[in-house]
């Protein structure tokens, strides 16, 4: 089991930033971050494999950055130029059975492929 605890989202307006720390009780080899907004399913924003290897969304290349702290166990999301349609509830996720690269909505069957955090809400204002 692995347990992970997210920080505070919050709120900022268009073009602001806001990063994201999630702490997992131990590592493990692959981690994400999703999102999700009601009615749909959860987004895969930002994956990272081992220490540096990371894949995003096309609609936040560029803007997102996902990285990891090994030395506490410690996944972050540093978001920049936010845009309306960021927001969101974001979830950190640490991959159980297999990892997956971001850019992909997942089905309620693959949630058990994740231990998730406990989510944190993005709120993006124009």
């Amino acid at each position: 089991q692995v347990q992970l605890v997210e920080s505070e989202g919050g709120s900022v307006q268009a073009g602001g930033s806001l990063k994201l720390a999630c702490a997992a009780s131990k590592y493990t080899h692959c981690a994400a971050w999703f999102r999700q907004v009601p009615g749909k399913e959860r987004e895969g924003v930002a994956a990272i494999e081992g220490v540096s290897r990371t894949s995003y969304a096309d609609s936040v290349k560029g803007r997102f950055t996902i990285s990891r702290d090994n030395a506490d166990n410690t996944l972050y999301l540093q978001m920049n130029s936010l845009k309306p349609e960021d927001t969101a509830m974001y979830y950190c996720a640490a991959a159980r059975l297999y990892c997956q690269a971001a850019g992909r909505w997942i089905s309620r069957a693959e949630y058990d492929n994740y231990y998730w955090g406990q989510g944190t809400q993005v709120t993006v204002s124009s």
